[in-house]
């Protein structure tokens, strides 16, 4: 599918914008899955004051779609409508440690990043993040967890803009918290966030560190095209325990393939669409719905337009 390009406009629009906008971005390598159409226009902000500019003069009519590490999205075959934006470089994956055993990350900061920053200045609590397979912004917009911690468990505040360019200031209280959400409004971009550990000893969290990324190693299919975990635990149960009830470790859609290693991760065997998975998650909630009465919901984010079926066999 191809938009029609919306760069020059959008160009003439913002003459003193110093971030890289150009169109027809193919998405597929900056997920996971690897897999997906292109965005209508693609921005990488320089900075904070880029990223307000950017924003203060994007009309409001034209769609708006953040991703960050892509590990845990479906981008469609179809691509994305409107701007896709992604916040890269020093300006927004800066890590500083500060006092009372604070770090304060950029949005764009892999959670592993974090962690290993934490470790070394001796702060203990953030080990966590060394099993999320994501970015900070993703973390705080999921509430993101592992291994025992959760992103609201250490976070005293985030920074974040609007869809206007107005900054905000969320404290852990505004960030309003459950099971991997926040309810934060979907239209803010957050840039950077603070975080509170406990003194800790390098040498012992560095080891807590190596017993996360072993488990992981051991119990997930880390080294393949996944998009971490699919489906959210339902109260009571764990989705990976509903999926194999349900007959579905191993079960094949297109190219696209149920982890036999862990039933809640999707994997492209290598030539799968993004249709291919998106069906095979809706496949196994079906089953899961027909074997146990339980309905999964999506932890992966889906975003873009789905290519009609007559398109997907040309």
């Amino acid at each position: 599918m191809r938009f029609p390009d919306i760069t020059p406009a959008l160009s003439g629009l913002m003459p003193n914008l110093r971030g890289r906008l150009i169109a027809d971005q193919s998405l597929a390598s900056f997920t996971w899955f690897r897999t997906g159409g292109p965005a209508q226009a693609f921005f990488t902000p320089a900075d904070e004051d880029d990223l307000a500019y950017f924003l203060q003069h994007l009309p409001h009519d034209i769609p708006l779609t953040l991703i960050g590490a892509g590990s845990n999205m479906i981008i469609r075959d179809g691509g994305v409508e409107g701007v896709v934006m992604r916040l890269t470089g020093k300006a927004f994956a800066e890590i500083n440690v500060e006092e009372n055993n604070c770090i304060r990350a950029g949005a764009a900061t892999p959670d592993v990043k974090i962690a290993r920053a934490a470790a070394d200045a001796g702060i203990a609590g953030l080990s966590f993040f060394r099993g999320i397979p994501g970015s900070i912004g993703g973390a705080l917009r999921m509430n993101a967890g592992a291994h025992g911690g959760e992103t609201k468990d250490v976070l005293i505040e985030a920074r974040g803009f609007d869809r206007t360019g107005k900054l905000h200031v969320f404290t852990h209280a505004d960030m309003g918290f459950s099971y991997r959400h926040s309810s934060v409004p979907a239209d803010i971009i957050f840039t950077q966030a603070l975080f509170q550990g406990r003194p800790g000893v390098p040498a012992d969290i560095l080891a807590e560190m190596d017993a996360i990324t072993a488990a992981r190693e051991a119990a997930q299919p880390i080294k393949e095209k996944t998009g971490g975990s699919t489906f959210k635990n339902p109260p009571g149960h764990k989705a990976w325990q509903l999926v194999d009830a349900a007959g579905c470790r191993g079960l094949v859609v297109g190219d696209a393939q149920v982890s036999p290693m862990h039933c809640n991760f999707l994997i492209n065997r290598g030539q799968a669409t993004s249709t291919d998975i998106e069906n095979l998650g809706d496949e196994v909630r079906r089953r899961v719905k027909e074997t146990s009465g339980v309905e999964l919901e999506w932890e992966i984010k889906r975003i873009g337009v789905a290519l009609p079926q007559t398109e997907m066999m040309k």
